[in-house]
């Protein structure tokens, strides 16, 4: 499996990136990244410009597997899954919905 990690871009220089971290991030897949936006990088490659809102849900979902791999408590790291129910996708809903109960 590859988790995205969310990282704020510091300088660009053609279609490398580097971060508060120091890291050095491949933005071919995201030209019109500029320094000051998050990005989330898979294998240090930007994948997707995001805002700073979904770059802090990700950190904190991050920090709480953390967390529960050490054994401890993930605290409100997944509030955001907590308040909502599971929702099928739309196709699988509309088949539900005509009363198809078997594929």
């Amino acid at each position: 499996m590859c988790m995205g990690i969310p990282a704020k871009l510091v300088s660009v220089d053609g279609i490398a990136g580097t971060d508060t971290r120091g890291d050095l991030i491949d933005l071919s897949l995201v030209p019109e990244a500029r320094p000051g936006d998050w990005v989330l990088c898979f294998l240090g490659t930007a994948h997707e410009v995001i805002d700073a809102d979904r770059a802090a849900s990700i950190a904190a979902a991050l920090d709480g597997l953390r967390a529960v791999m050490a054994g401890g408590d993930p605290g409100d790291a997944f509030a955001d899954l907590d308040a909502r129910t599971p929702q099928l996708p739309p196709h699988l809903q509309a088949a539900l919905d005509a009363g198809q109960r078997t594929g």
